[in-house]
């Protein structure tokens, strides 16, 4: 879970995965494009794609190579662990209620 907080501290890291999010499969030219004509980042296409392994590393994007294109998809399998570790239960009592 730590690898998804490390990836998630990041404000273009998240940026990142709401681009994707909003249009799946892109390649980082795409993904740099977006981030600078939408958001006014100019981060190197380098720097960019050190952020897009992050996510990679902590499961938060998935590539798929085409040819020469490597593809970048959103996958929110891993927020599921932290999502459900603070949402509360039916029934399940917090420490304030139960005192």
């Amino acid at each position: 879970m730590g690898d998804v907080f490390k990836a998630l501290a990041d404000a273009t890291r998240r940026i990142i995965l709401d681009e994707l999010t909003e249009r799946d499969g892109q390649t980082l030219f795409e993904i740099c494009g977006r981030l600078t004509t939408r958001h006014g980042l100019n981060s190197s296409r380098q720097a960019i794609s050190q952020h897009l392994d992050v996510l990679e590393s902590a499961g938060l994007v998935q590539t798929r190579r085409e040819g020469r294109y490597k593809f970048h998809h959103i996958d929110t399998a891993p927020l599921e662990p932290v999502i459900a570790r603070w949402l509360k239960k039916p029934g399940r009592e917090t420490p304030c209620e139960s005192a």
